[in-house]
């Protein structure tokens, strides 16, 4: 048992990626898809099949039927198709319990009839479930249409669930396709879970384990809707939440928060915007702390009041207010303009100057001649 089951008090790992019908989700589409599937194979309908990404769950949505049906279905389950339909009908009559005396795909096909018959005839059904069917040859295929045929009057001896990624969709569709998209009784898709299924899901998981969905903070369950903001398979959140725990329980923390969900998704190579959350939330704390500092009343060393309650140094201290210097300015510039003006009426109006510097002399020696140094006056 892994470790983080004893810190967070849970009985069981709650999201390892293994098709457990324990950990079901019994809502949503899967929900839905499991009703149809089961409605399907309770009347008989033939060939269904179930498309959506890469663990989306439709495994664990398969082994759920075997407990729809627990007492007379046998289940047949192909982990992939075989090479060719040859191959495929080897492989159900050897899963019959038959030991066919050719494999002529004929007298192959004509002892799986019989099997199927003798099954009927107990009251029992028989399901084959063939995963990563987008995988499928055409030859594999055409057989698969041809059990289909594989009937007693309007009962369908061979039921056949088909799993596929998007890519079989695809081959669905082809033109030549078309006789065996016509033989498909149920079509189903799985999509991605948004943000308010995914919070109900990975809850849903915490609760089978033992524990409550307050193990996940309320930053945690943020990171994650981030994390999956585009929409999520179950095995892509199941190994987010996973790792995220194994980080949590490393840093001893009792609840899984934004910065466990953050470093899950570095060790795991996810590219998300959770970093950028992180960088929120240190802001808004930042700002918390910056609110909840006392103001700073005295200088300590000097033991004055401060003036300027919440800055705590002489380089912090604000600037002492500048007085204008417009008024000086204008002043001084009209004191050399009259000064300038004085001079010029002065020379023009002295007939002993010939030039602007023989006046600007004369003014000179006339100044110093009304204003003598005070050593003149002494004698």
């Amino acid at each position: 048992m892994n470790m983080y089951t004893k810190h967070f008090n849970l009985n069981l790992l709650p999201f390892e990626n293994v098709p457990d019908p324990l950990f079901f989700y019994d809502h949503g589409d899967h929900a839905l898809i499991r009703k149809h599937i089961s409605g399907s194979l309770q009347s008989g309908r033939g060939l269904m099949v179930v498309i959506g990404p890469i663990g989306s769950g439709k495994t664990t949505l398969s082994q759920m039927l075997k407990f729809d049906f627990p007492d007379n279905i046998k289940v047949i389950w192909m982990g992939e198709p075989p090479a060719n339909s040859s191959n495929v009908y080897l492989f159900l009559a050897q899963e019959l319990g038959l030991h066919p005396s050719s494999t002529e795909k004929t007298f192959v096909l004509r002892d799986i009839k019989n099997a199927l018959l003798t099954l009927h005839a107990d009251g029992k059904k028989c399901l084959v479930i063939m995963d990563e069917s987008h995988l499928m040859s055409d030859d594999v295929i055409n057989g698969i249409r041809l059990l289909n045929n594989l009937e007693e009057g309007a009962i369908k001896l061979i039921q056949m669930l088909l799993l596929g990624q998007e890519e079989l969709m695809g081959i669905i569709n082809r033109p030549d396709m078309e006789p065996f998209k016509q033989r498909i009784a149920t079509l189903e898709i799985l999509g991605k879970m948004n943000t308010d299924t995914l919070r109900r899901y990975v809850s849903h998981r915490i609760q089978i384990a033992g524990g409550s969905p307050s193990l996940i903070s309320e930053t945690g369950w943020e990171a994650l809707s981030i994390a999956f903001s585009a929409g999520g398979t179950p095995r892509t959140i199941n190994s987010l939440c996973d790792k995220s725990f194994s980080v949590a329980f490393e840093q001893k923390k009792p609840a899984v928060d934004a910065r466990d969900v953050y470093e899950a998704t570095q060790r795991m190579g996810l590219v998300t915007d959770v970093f950028h959350y992180i960088c929120l939330l240190n802001t808004q704390e930042r700002e918390i702390k910056n609110r909840e500092l006392p103001p700073v009343a005295e200088h300590k060393n000097s033991g004055t009041v401060n003036e300027f309650p919440g800055i705590s140094s002489v380089a912090e201290m604000p600037a002492a207010p500048r007085k204008s210097l417009k008024t000086p300015v204008a002043l001084l510039l009209l004191s050399i303009t009259a000064f300038t003006l004085s001079i010029t009426l002065f020379c023009h109006r002295n007939p002993d100057s010939t030039g602007f510097t023989e006046c600007l002399t004369v003014l000179v020696k006339r100044f110093q001649l009304q204003n003598p140094p005070h050593s003149a006056l002494l004698y």
